[in-house]
């Protein structure tokens, strides 16, 4: 940056003060410099390696871990794969199943309007009794799906 002319004054010429102006041509061949790199390597980040990939059909593989279904209704009433029983009976039930080799999965399904004391009463029973593994089973959401939203309501309010 220049501070001072060529005239200071001794030899007749003008007097100016500090030059403060910003000089743009550095800033400018920096920009030229950039946009001609973003030119040339664009067309080279959009192009795909097409691939032909092999095609196989394999059958799912099957579980190998027994599950139980267990379900509390609205009333708070649990069954054990469709069978209904109480809380003793539960209890039986999980701690029979934390002694199998291997443990069956249980999958939990609950009424929506299940009270929460019910459903963690239920997990504390089988975390008691060695059964580990709980899957919660929920339906998917009909505005997902697609359904149809005419399907009448189970719950009394």
């Amino acid at each position: 940056m220049a501070f001072g002319g060529f005239g200071d004054g001794e030899q007749g010429g003008t007097t100016r003060g500090p030059m403060s102006d910003i000089n743009m041509t550095p800033l400018i061949d920096v920009m030229l410099v950039l946009l001609v790199i973003f030119i040339i390597t664009a067309p080279l980040l959009t192009r795909a390696v097409k691939l032909d990939l092999p095609r196989a059909s394999a059958v799912a593989a099957p579980d190998s871990t027994r599950t139980v279904d267990v379900s509390i209704d609205a009333k708070g009433q649990i069954y054990w794969d469709a069978a209904p029983l109480d809380e003793a009976g539960l209890r039986a039930k999980l701690a029979s199943a934390g002694k199998q080799n291997p443990v069956p999965e249980v999958h939990l399904r609950a009424d929506r309007a299940t009270r929460y004391e019910t459903i963690a009463r239920v997990m504390a029973d089988a975390q008691q009794a060695g059964v580990s593994r709980i899957g919660f089973v929920t339906l998917p959401d009909q505005a997902n799906t697609g359904a149809s939203s005419a399907t009448p309501a189970a719950t009394g309010n």
